[in-house]
C-alpha cells in the first residue's frame, strides 16, 4: 500500500521560508516522477514542481521558479520542497504525488498516488 506522510507546513511571514517533506512508503521515489501541487480555497489544484524518475530532471511552475527547489533523498525515500521568499499568494494546501512514466508531469490527473496535504499559510 502506497502512503505519503507530509510534514513541514505551517504559518510563516511574507519573505520567510519553509521546507516541506514527503516520506513515501510502498513505492520508491527514485522510480517515480514525484510532484508537488497546491490548492488554495476556491481554486483548482495547480502544479508547483516535479522531479522525474531516474536522472531527476526538475520542472517548476512559473510562480515557483527561482524561489522553490524540489529534491529527493533516495536513502530516506523522501521528496522535499524548499520554499523561499514566500508571499501570501503561496498560501494553500500542498500535496505530494507520484506518477509513472506516462502522462505529463504538470497534470494532476496523470498522478496515481497522493499525500494527505500540508497547510502552508503566509501571513503577517
Amino acid at each position: 500500500q502506497v502512503q505519503f506522510v507530509e510534514s513541514g507546513g505551517g504559518l510563516v511571514q511574507p519573505g520567510g521560508s519553509l521546507r516541506l517533506s514527503c516520506a513515501a512508503s510502498g513505492l520508491t521515489v527514485s522510480g517515480k516522477t514525484m510532484g508537488w501541487f497546491r490548492q488554495a480555497p476556491g481554486k483548482e489544484r495547480e502544479f508547483v514542481a516535479a522531479i522525474t524518475w531516474s536522472i531527476g530532471t526538475r520542472y517548476y511552475a512559473d510562480s515557483a521558479l527561482g524561489r522553490f527547489t524540489i529534491s529527493r533523498d533516495n536513502a530516506k525515500n523522501t521528496v522535499l520542497l524548499q520554499m523561499n521568499s514566500l508571499n501570501p499568494e503561496d498560501t494553500a494546501v500542498y500535496y505530494c504525488a507520484a506518477k509513472g512514466s506516462l502522462g505529463h508531469y504538470g497534470r494532476p490527473d496523470d498522478y496515481s498516488y497522493w499525500g494527505q496535504g500540508a497547510q502552508v499559510t503566509v501571513s503577517s
